[in-house]
């Protein structure tokens, strides 16, 4: 009989455990949008040759061949270029621009950042300020009108989970160089669109009505042929709408940054990125489906990850679509990109890149839009 008490016992204390683990991945994962982390240091401002330079801690990004952006705890910018040299503890890369408050110091802290560009001015673009209504209140956008003029073709351009509108800003310089029209969208949650509830992300669940908004606006606007450029989440978005058979005869190309193409998927990898083992992944969904524990986690939604899986709902896509993804990505799985391109390959063509998440434009921008460029007269124009 004591083995019985002793093994329900363990049953349950495995339970709770289990339970514990999937409360905090649901936490983690919907969290509200955070301040940015000021995690490296400053170790030295030096001149190479004629070129200003800075050192950092060597780490995978600041190793990384490309374009970046390091953010100052004063609230500056610094962009920089190639890595210039290095050892196996630091790196030493060019700075190729300073923001008026960016001067540089040794022992200054600082944060590492592929958005690139910090608004529509400093990526040389001549926007206006839009707002889109949305049901849940007013949310910011950028319409950003291309140089020669415009027509009825237009981008709209959804940012990723835990990142500004800024950081579409990489995709809208290739869009406009293509002539479209675009609108560069906020949603609920995401620190400049309306705040609902707890401010929780629901993962695309909600804020894939935001930018239904965007498009109908865009609509009234005269857009009458529109191309989705998503990163990350704003990829699970733009399948989202591409399914929706209000925009059937409007949405006619998709262009996916780093695309979230099954939740499941791509919180197990962030559970791995995060030290701990990647079967313990699906413990969060009973917390992100379950009306119960969803309100124990902070969501005013369920959270129904299924619709967002397109490795199992490949038959259902139907626009031609463009995926760039970096090699080196552990937080979207290239490799649910690799199978989505081979059970679509009618629909689909993948471009690969040896980049982190959302990285592609960063470590090599001439690609980037000559692929876009190359791949849009080929299959959509």
């Amino acid at each position: 009989m004591r083995w019985v008490v002793a093994a329900a016992v363990a049953v349950g204390a495995a339970a709770a455990a289990a339970g514990a683990i999937g409360f905090m991945i649901a936490r983690r994962l919907t969290a509200p949008v955070g301040e940015r982390v000021f995690d490296l240091m400053v170790r030295d401002v030096v001149r190479r040759g004629d070129q200003d330079a800075v050192v950092l801690d060597r780490t995978a990004r600041t190793a990384a061949p490309g374009l970046y952006n390091l953010w100052l705890d004063n609230g500056g910018w610094v962009k920089l270029g190639a890595v210039l040299d290095g050892d196996a503890v630091t790196v030493t890369r060019e700075i190729t621009s300073v923001a008026p408050d960016g001067a540089l110091r040794t022992g200054q802290h600082a944060s590492w950042s592929g958005i690139y560009y910090r608004d529509p001015a400093d990526a040389g673009l001549d926007a206006a300020d839009a707002t889109v209504e949305t049901d849940v209140g007013p949310a910011p956008a950028w319409l950003i009108r291309p140089a020669d003029g415009e027509g009825d073709a237009w981008a709209i351009h959804i940012h990723g989970l835990g990142s500004p509108r800024a950081g579409a800003l990489r995709g809208v310089r290739v869009a406009s160089d293509l002539g479209f029209t675009s609108l560069v969208v906020s949603y609920r949650n995401d620190g400049e669109g309306p705040t609902v509830g707890s401010g929780r992300s629901t993962l695309g669940a909600t804020e894939t009505e935001d930018v239904a908004a965007a498009l109908r606006y865009a609509i009234a606007q005269g857009a009458q042929r529109i191309v989705l450029f998503g990163w990350s989440m704003g990829a699970a978005i733009a399948l989202q709408l591409a399914a929706d058979p209000e925009f059937a005869d409007t949405i006619y190309a998709l262009v996916l940054e780093s695309p979230v193409l099954d939740w499941g998927a791509t919180i197990a990898a962030n559970c791995a990125r995060a030290g701990l083992p990647s079967w313990f992944g699906p413990l969060g969904g009973p917390w992100l489906e379950r009306p119960t524990l969803v309100r124990l986690v902070g969501l005013h939604v369920a959270v129904h990850l299924a619709p967002f899986n397109w490795l199992d709902r490949a038959c259902d896509l139907s626009i031609p679509t463009l995926i760039l993804h970096g090699t080196r990505d552990r937080s979207s799985p290239i490799a649910a990109s690799a199978r989505v391109a081979a059970l679509r390959p009618d629909l689909i063509r993948l471009e690969t890149f040896a980049a982190d998440h959302t990285m592609t434009w960063n470590s090599d921008p001439e690609r980037f839009g000559h692929v876009v460029e190359e791949w849009r007269d080929r299959r959509v124009r």
